[in-house]
């Protein structure tokens, strides 16, 4: 273990130094607060998963437990778990007295179910001779298979974290503790050794090293890295656990896209404060496998439904594309510390991709609807569910869509980053000596002004770093797996306090060096043309086919918006003008894209005709809200992949 002080070169400006007033993110962190966490804590209280902890605790005190079901998944506690850490991060900006209380009876409850040693993990502790069939008889032993263990632990470390910076009280990280003390004598050189099944104990070890200072919780994460690898004990050897090889040595994006992005993220934050250049170097060659050949369009990973997990390279199917909802958020929190490691824009362009497309189209705009996996065709067996047996979706859009406004921001030394274009206003720290407010005004991602007003303690030479994104460079990902059929006539523009300013651009971003009076005002202008995408030749689903994209927006077409509620017959010419309109009226408020299009249809006697038709495109993220029916990303450009209706 070398230097623990050591930290992440940029430093993200915590969410709750970030207040949007936007139309886009705003209600929707809004409607997380008010709609979903509650409807998610009932579905816990409803599903069972909350009354697991209580009959624990009975079973604990020598009761009788005459009821033995238990809820369907040894996970199940977690759901719980993440809907506290998103609770605790809405408390943090909005204090409620109500949901407070909620959460002290919740954790009362969760601390009464851990036994005297540390041990937490209900499915075991409500049936020691019989556990869940997904978990040993014995502590651990079935952990490197589907226990979830250390998965748990991990859930319950980020909601401890989360808790105790909301309201300061350690109720909930006292019981975290007591785990990670109990792992700490179990595990580790000279002591039994482990690896979880599935990560995520690892990203929350860290998070509770950073809370308490305990560098025996940062040097465990790390150890259970370091025994992952093909060492023939059970459950190594896999590449659906990322166990085939040492971390380390790993060089592509395989497996169960949950489990590696999560693990990826741990390794970089353990990389991050020991400094260990060799897990930088593993997750940065990962890095460029995924970004090549593995990522939808959509900023959505893990193709096959076959182990929720990436496929092989280029293999991105639409119609059975899995795309997992937490997968989405597992990419943005793997690409936000990619940045942090490395200060460059390309890592930001992936994560706005998931946010505005793979992350929400996982939840409705109602709050209480989800998708587990996104796909990118349908022939309408696709719709929205208010919760899953396994639940891990919809609970993890609880967290996370709570802490959005902490991917915004960030700095390092005298450079402020302005990574996300969301109205609102946010008071930067840097380092603790410089300070600045910065303002945003903006209607992105529907157009492409941003105004920033500046306004520093005092006069003072700062470093601005404004992000120029990849879509506005004619660059859709920073790989040659998406291209634009052709270039932007209009390139973006800048000016400082009215004047023009030359747009040099440098790892994504512009950098303002200068001199800063309160009132400074920068102007970016994004054009937002509509812009056509192509796929690698390699993506066979995609050949011949195109998708279309707006600013950070890629569309789809839906049923409800063409005659005969058929998409799948559409052909949109190559020379066709693609137009786009507002719709306040529609989806909580969109741009809609319109083009003239062919809709083939086949007859009786399998004569195909085309007849001219109107194509109308919505963001994809509002699909399934009008019901069941077809939709697709990639539209057909050639006859050849068109599948005519029947008359």
């Amino acid at each position: 273990m070398t230097n623990e002080t050591r930290d992440y070169p940029v430093q993200p400006v915590p969410f709750t130094q970030v207040h949007l007033t936007d139309r886009f993110w705003a209600p929707r962190i809004e409607t997380n607060r008010t709609v979903t966490i509650p409807f998610a804590f009932a579905q816990c209280e409803k599903s069972g998963r909350i009354y697991n902890f209580e009959r624990a605790a009975a079973a604990l005190r020598g009761e009788e437990i005459t009821d033995k079901k238990q809820s369907e998944f040894p996970f199940d506690d977690t759901d719980p778990y993440k809907v506290i850490e998103g609770a605790s991060y809405a408390m943090a900006v909005h204090p409620d007295t109500a949901l407070d209380a909620y959460l002290d009876k919740l954790i009362a409850q969760i601390a009464a179910a851990q036994e005297a040693d540390g041990y937490l993990y209900t499915t075991r502790t409500l049936a020691p001779e019989a556990p869940h069939a997904w978990a040993g008889r014995e502590r651990w032993v079935m952990e490197r298979e589907l226990s979830h263990e250390l998965y748990n632990f991990g859930h319950l470390y980020e909601a401890a974290v989360a808790h105790y910076h909301a309201t300061g009280k350690r109720s909930l990280l006292d019981v975290a503790i007591k785990t990670a003390e109990l792992l700490d004598r179990t595990f580790g050189p000279g002591k039994q050794t482990i690896w979880p099944g599935h990560q995520i104990v690892e990203m929350g070890l860290v998070k509770l090293y950073r809370a308490t200072g305990e560098v025996r919780y940062l040097k465990l994460a790390k150890f259970l890295l370091d025994m992952r690898g093909a060492d023939e004990r059970p459950g190594s050897g896999r590449e659906y656990v990322q166990s085939h090889r040492r971390v380390v040595e790993q060089t592509e994006a395989v497996g169960h896209a949950v489990r590696a992005t999560y693990m990826y993220a741990g390794m970089a934050d353990v990389a991050a404060i020991t400094g260990d250049a060799s897990y930088i170097k593993a997750i940065n060659t990962i890095w460029q496998d995924c970004v090549g050949s593995k990522l939808y369009i959509t900023g959505g990973i893990g193709a096959t439904s076959q182990g929720e997990a990436f496929g092989q390279a280029y293999e991105l199917p639409n119609m059975t594309a899995y795309n997992e909802t937490c997968a989405a958020i597992g990419n943005v929190y793997w690409h936000h510390r990619l940045f942090l490691l490395h200060g460059e824009g390309k890592y930001i362009d992936v994560m706005e991709r998931s946010l505005y497309n793979g992350v929400i189209s996982g939840v409705s705009l109602d709050g209480k609807g989800f998708f587990y996996p996104n796909p990118l065709a349908s022939g309408g067996q696709h719709e929205r569910q208010p919760w899953f047996g396994c639940a891990c979706c919809p609970s993890n859009i609880c967290r996370f869509l709570a802490s959005i406004p902490g991917y915004v921001y960030a700095w390092r030394g005298e450079d402020v980053f302005v990574n996300l274009f969301a109205s609102g206003t946010s008071e930067i720290t840097l380092g603790g000596q410089k300070s600045v407010v910065l303002k945003q005004e903006t209607r992105y991602p529907w157009d492409g002004t941003v105004v920033i007003t500046v306004t520093p303690r005092t006069e003072d030479a700062l470093a601005l770093k404004v992000r120029i994104p990849g879509w506005a460079r004619n660059e859709p990902v920073p790989s040659e797996l998406y291209t634009f059929d052709s270039a932007a006539n209009e390139p973006p523009t800048l000016k400082v306090n009215g004047e023009p300013t030359a747009v040099e651009i440098d790892s994504g971003f512009m950098t303002l060096q200068r001199i800063w009076k309160a009132g400074d005002v920068v102007e970016l202008n994004l054009p937002m043309p509509v812009r056509r995408v192509r796929a690698n030749d390699h993506v066979v689903a995609d050949r011949d086919r195109v998708a279309l994209q707006r600013g950070p927006i890629v569309y789809c077409v839906e049923w409800p918006d063409h005659e005969g509620d058929k998409v799948h017959n559409l052909l949109l010419n190559d020379q066709q003008a693609v137009t786009h309109q507002e719709r306040s009226d529609l989806l909580g408020g969109i741009v809609t894209l319109r083009a003239r299009a062919l809709a083939y249809s086949q007859d009786s006697r399998g004569k195909v005709i085309a007849k001219d038709a109107e194509l109308t495109a919505i963001p994809y993220y509002a699909w399934s809200h009008r019901g069941r029916g077809e939709m697709a990303v990639w539209l057909a450009r050639d006859k050849s992949v068109v599948v005519p209706s029947t008359c």
